[in-house]
């Protein structure tokens, strides 16, 4: 059987080589870092030139209004509601007379007490006269010693019934003048919760409360954790309370408006709520107008701490990783070099980066998706962050930490 035989062409030999070349000028060079930025030249970006500062920071929470002082009124003797003598939920003045008890029995017992004293004065005299009598008798022995003791004794006795006498008295004429239930503060009333008839049983029936609303008083909660990571921070030194300890606060309305007056936390508990995990504050605010009411649910804002150490940056040069947040700096050779940050609070426009940055690091704002780590930049222009000084057109980048 004959062998058969291959033969090629050779216009195939060509024709591959040369489509092998055309799909080599297609795809055109690979990138040597295999990291973000165009082939063919540094990735244009615009960056700000950060600088350490001090910046104040502001605390905000829910809060709760409260009357700075708020009592009970209630009877201190037992008897018949007789008369109301304010308006309920006008204001009143300390002393003012808020309720009458009918007098009529407590005045009775203010006669019969005043009886008793007289009664008890004329037996005193009595036996003051008569042991004053007996006294020049003993020395001759013309009465016996114990006539004279007994003389003595009785004037004593009788002298301590007439102080019992006065001390009813007294308590008679108090709970006479108890009749006349008072305000014992300056404040707003509440809604009598007694009518005219009623029987009072003394202290045991609450008539109606008042309370001052100038000044009044704000409580919030601090939540546990945000209490914990505020002393961290102040332990070491990253945060500055206050100088005397003591926030400024500012409130917040319900319909968003901020009240007009301000004033300063003046207690701080040291337990922890059970039912909240929060720890509670409190303010106080001047409230001449009577705008806040007690009950009110506001928010309160406590301005005088401050960060120390931190640094602000656009926020659109903030990006988040599956590690966390990070930025991209101007790194050694003119190239991106990311650097994990931990952020703070905000700051106008601005995030807070409280680790991660040091002073002189020129951070990319704009051109940032187009980046890799490694990948050459250009700056073009550098702009310097609020309060720092803008770098010199053409000048090099930054020298990064540790010598990079």
């Amino acid at each position: 059987m004959p062998r058969r035989q291959t033969f090629f062409c050779p216009c195939t030999r060509y024709f591959s080589a040369a489509l092998l070349c055309l799909l080599a000028a297609a795809c055109g060079k690979a990138p040597e870092n295999g990291h973000g930025g165009m082939a063919g030249g540094p990735v244009p970006v615009s960056t700000v030139t950060v600088q350490e500062e001090t910046l104040p920071v502001t605390l905000e929470y829910a809060a709760q209004t409260l009357g700075s002082r708020e009592v009970e009124v209630r009877a201190r003797v037992t008897g018949i509601l007789q008369k109301r003598n304010y308006v309920e939920g006008a204001r009143v003045k300390a002393g003012q007379s808020l309720f009458t008890i009918d007098p009529a029995p407590f005045e009775a017992a203010v006669a019969r007490a005043e009886a008793d004293v007289a009664a008890a004065e004329a037996r005193s005299e009595q036996a003051a006269k008569d042991a004053a009598r007996l006294a020049p008798l003993l020395e001759p022995k013309a009465i016996s010693q114990k006539d004279y003791d007994d003389a003595v004794s009785a004037q004593a006795i009788s002298r301590a019934d007439l102080m019992a006498a006065r001390a009813r008295l007294r308590e008679a004429r108090l709970n006479l003048g108890w009749t006349r239930v008072e305000s014992p503060l300056t404040g707003v009333s509440s809604r009598a919760l007694k009518s005219e008839g009623s029987l009072v049983s003394g202290p045991d029936v609450l008539l109606t409360t008042v309370t001052q609303t100038d000044p009044i008083q704000v409580i919030f909660g601090v939540p546990d954790n945000e209490r914990l990571k505020l002393r961290q921070d102040a332990d070491a030194g990253r945060l500055r309370w206050p100088r005397d300890g003591r926030f400024e606060v500012s409130v917040k309305l319900a319909d968003g408006s901020t009240y007009g007056k301000s004033g300063f936390t003046d207690f701080s508990d040291v337990r922890v709520s059970r039912e909240t995990g929060t720890s509670e504050g409190r303010a106080e605010l001047p409230n001449p107008d009577g705008l806040l009411l007690p009950g009110q649910f506001v928010r309160v804002v406590l301005a005088g701490a401050a960060r120390v150490g931190v640094f602000r940056v656009p926020q659109r040069a903030v990006q988040e990783g599956p590690q966390g947040k990070y930025v991209f700096v101007v790194g050694a050779e003119n190239k991106a070099e990311m650097r994990p940050v931990e952020t703070g609070d905000w700051h106008g426009g601005d995030v807070v980066v409280q680790k991660g940055l040091a002073s002189g690091d020129q951070v990319i704002v704009d051109g940032v998706v187009k980046l890799g780590p490694g990948a050459p930049v250009q700056v073009t222009p550098p702009a310097a962050a609020p309060g720092a000084a803008p770098a010199a057109p053409g000048s090099a980048p930054a020298p990064q930490a540790g010598g990079k």
